[in-house]
């Protein structure tokens, strides 16, 4: 039910047509991959609402691993009770998989490839027809080798069909008085680590400890990228250029934390927080 501002007509078309995808998938019961973000959230939500209005089954599935961050999985638990929908928890064997923890361009697709395995083999087990998950009408111009997995495990993506964006997803969830609706995105810890640096638990939770310092400080828009080059281990934080002096309150403690974890420096990035900030890969000008 939408309690504040109304959408506009193209947007209201949108959602109608999302609760219209939605509809049609829950008889046969529907999985949502969920992970806690805005867009699985809010789909998560949608399906909730038209469960309830029009019957059928729902089910929201966690993967939980090493890249889980705690912030995360308690996000991720919080809203699945309160929209009232049924959550599991699933562990994921990702780490088992070299291909994963070599981190090169491709980690995303081996990742979305086990937690696709894992929800199809769910799905079976309890009678479900059908995953989504939430991949939206922003991300058709993206590098995206998850959706590449999604589109060989046959994954729907309701809220690309209907044509809505991140930001048609943030108004549509502020209207609902949803408490997701402004957070900042929120990839897996997996994410931080340059591409070409070998994923490990432990860097991991070196990555999500100098993280939750940040948090602490007030910060909100943020990234902790870990680079490994020539025998050096260093830290570089990304931070929203006007967060950046709270960054620096606490540089001295972010600098001892990082050398007692045998990393020798932590550097700002000047150029602030910015998406794929953690690939290796050239940008197109």
């Amino acid at each position: 039910m939408l309690t504040s501002a109304a959408p506009s007509a193209t947007l209201e078309s949108k959602h109608q047509a999302l609760r219209s995808a939605l509809r049609a998938r829950l008889p046969q019961g529907l999985i949502v991959a969920y992970s806690g973000g805005v867009d699985s959230a809010f789909l998560l939500w949608a399906a909730e609402q038209e469960r309830r209005a029009s019957g059928g089954r729902l089910l929201a599935v966690t993967a939980v691993s090493a890249s889980l961050a705690r912030a995360e999985r308690e996000d991720a638990a919080r809203f699945a009770a309160l929209v009232g929908a049924e959550h599991r928890w699933e562990e994921t064997a990702e780490f088992a998989n070299p291909a994963y923890l070599r981190n090169d361009l491709d980690r995303c697709y081996h990742c979305k490839t086990e937690l696709f395995r894992l929800s199809h083999d769910l799905a079976a087990r309890l009678g479900y027809g059908a995953i989504a998950y939430g991949y939206n009408a922003s991300d058709r111009g993206d590098f995206r080798p998850g959706h590449r997995a999604a589109k060989e495990n046959e994954i729907i993506a309701p809220l690309d069909e209907a044509g809505l964006t991140k930001d048609d997803i943030r108004q549509l969830m502020r209207a609902a008085g949803l408490p997701l609706a402004d957070k900042p995105a929120s990839p897996c810890l997996s994410s931080r680590l340059m591409t070409g640096v070998a994923v490990t638990p432990a860097k991991l939770r070196d990555v999500e400890d100098l993280e939750e310092m940040l948090r602490g400080a007030g910060l909100r828009v943020f990234r902790v990228r870990l680079h490994e080059h020539g025998g050096a281990r260093w830290l570089r934080v990304e931070a929203d250029p006007a967060e950046m002096p709270a960054m620096l309150a606490v540089r001295d403690a972010l600098q001892e934390a990082a050398r007692a974890r045998g990393y020798a420096w932590v550097t700002l990035d000047l150029a602030g927080y910015r998406t794929g900030g953690g690939t290796s890969r050239p940008k197109t000008p």
